[in-house]
């Protein structure tokens, strides 16, 4: 049986659902710091082009949406592999590019070690 590395919490779905009625299907990239700190990215699904550089962690099931794949950077996932990813919503503002910046609310990854 896989092992879940990612997770949503009711906040963070209920702002995906607004999201998506907007923009349609979604995706995540969790930043590795620099300019975005190390704050998960929202993007419309395929408007963040991953390669082999980047890491499938796994896909976040909301209900009424269509999965969103949620990608981290190769070098990032080697220091996180050990845990597991819940992408959260606080208020605050988004980081730059991605989709909540003008809603108010930021997302925000918690972590934990990961069960296996």
């Amino acid at each position: 049986m896989a092992v879940s590395r990612v997770a949503v919490s009711s906040a963070a779905a209920d702002l995906l659902k607004r999201l998506a009625a907007e923009h349609g299907p979604l995706m995540f990239h969790q930043s590795g710091g620099c300019c975005d700190g190390s704050a998960p990215m929202c993007y419309p699904a395929g408007e963040f082009l991953t390669s082999e550089a980047d890491h499938l962690l796994g896909e976040l099931l909301v209900d009424g949406l269509d999965p969103i794949p949620v990608w981290i950077g190769r070098d990032q996932y080697a220091y996180w592999s050990h845990t597991h990813l819940t992408i959260d919503v606080v208020p605050g503002r988004g980081s730059g590019f991605s989709l909540e910046t003008p809603t108010g609310l930021r997302f925000l990854t918690r972590s934990r070690l990961l069960e296996a």
